[in-house]
């Protein structure tokens, strides 16, 4: 017998050990299983609910396609369209003068954003549909004069109102998404020569795009609803043009379904369109790019891995 201590080896025939089972059985998850069938009755519950309302989903279907509403929903999304693009620029601008070590700039910028967050935006739509009140006419000494209720029609006091408050949110996001961005890469364009300004476009900016896109993308879904308070001031919008509508006809469920419907269609579109910019700008970060929605369904159905 040699001098060797003699090692006891384990065949695969030997039943596991405790610990073994322990780290190959697979957990149950009861709290799962019960959760996901609350959830099923909850959407049971509302399918019959709806399936047995006095809804007549006939005139629901009949309305879906309306002229008088699609044109309504296009001026939802002109709006929409007009006062993010001003609201951007006002965050851009307002964003950079709050950063500014110019005490006067600065300050200005904080009473911009400070008045405009801090009153409701259907006050701010009807101040802007009565200026002709406070201020009759409109003109540039020597050069233009005209009267403010010509200039201030539904639209363009909407588009002001809507687009001002939201300069206000859209500074502060920019703000935030300009300090996420490390100090170091703006004293290094400093090094190499370039300008504040151009430091803040060609450097600053791209990075923080990032940070910035999300949240921008959630408020432009909110303008997309916030419209509807536009009726107030006279804008034909689509909830206007649908209660224009069941007030002739007492279909007043049936046409705020059909709105429902288009806001619904028109906002997951802004999500599509979010979603591809925000993987755009994320292009060059440590995380993985996610994936695309047929890259998605290609794994789901084997075709193709999800990239990682």
């Amino acid at each position: 017998m040699s001098g060797k201590s003699a090692t006891k080896t384990v065949s695969r025939s030997d039943p596991p050990s405790p610990a073994e089972e322990m780290l190959t059985e697979s957990r149950r998850h009861p709290g799962r299983l019960a959760g996901a069938v609350a959830v099923l009755l909850v959407v049971a519950f509302l399918v019959d609910s709806f399936a047995g309302a006095q809804i007549d989903w006939g005139i629901v279907r009949h309305y879906l396609g309306a002229g008088f509403l699609i044109r309504g929903l296009g001026m939802t999304v002109l709006l929409t369209v007009v006062a993010m693009l001003l609201g951007i620029a006002l965050g851009v601008l307002v964003a950079v003068m709050r950063l500014s070590k110019n005490p006067v700039t600065s300050g200005v910028a904080w009473f911009y954003v400070w008045v405009f967050r801090g009153t409701p935006v259907y006050l701010q739509l009807l101040m802007w549909f009565n200026l002709a009140l406070v201020f009759p006419v409109l003109s540039v000494p020597g050069v233009y004069t005209v009267r403010t209720v010509e200039v201030m029609t539904p639209f363009v006091a909407a588009a002001l109102a809507l687009g001002i408050n939201q300069g206000a949110y859209t500074a502060e996001v920019v703000r935030a998404g300009i300090l996420a961005v490390d100090e170091g890469q703006t004293e290094a364009a400093y090094a190499i020569g370039m300008g504040r300004l151009k430091t803040m476009y060609r450097v600053v900016l791209p990075q923080a795009m990032r940070v910035i896109v999300p949240p921008i993308g959630n408020e432009t879904i909110g303008m997309l609803k916030t419209t509807s308070l536009a009726s107030a001031v006279g804008v034909t919008e689509i909830l206007l043009e649908a209660q224009h509508a069941y007030y002739v006809n007492n279909r007043i469920m049936e046409l705020l379904i059909v709105c429902a419907i288009w806001y619904l269609a028109a906002v997951s579109v802004l999500s599509v369109g979010q979603f591809y910019v925000e993987r755009y700008f994320a292009r060059g970060s440590s995380r993985p790019l996610p994936p695309t929605p047929l890259q998605k369904f290609r794994a789901a159905v084997g075709r193709r891995p999800v990239p990682r």
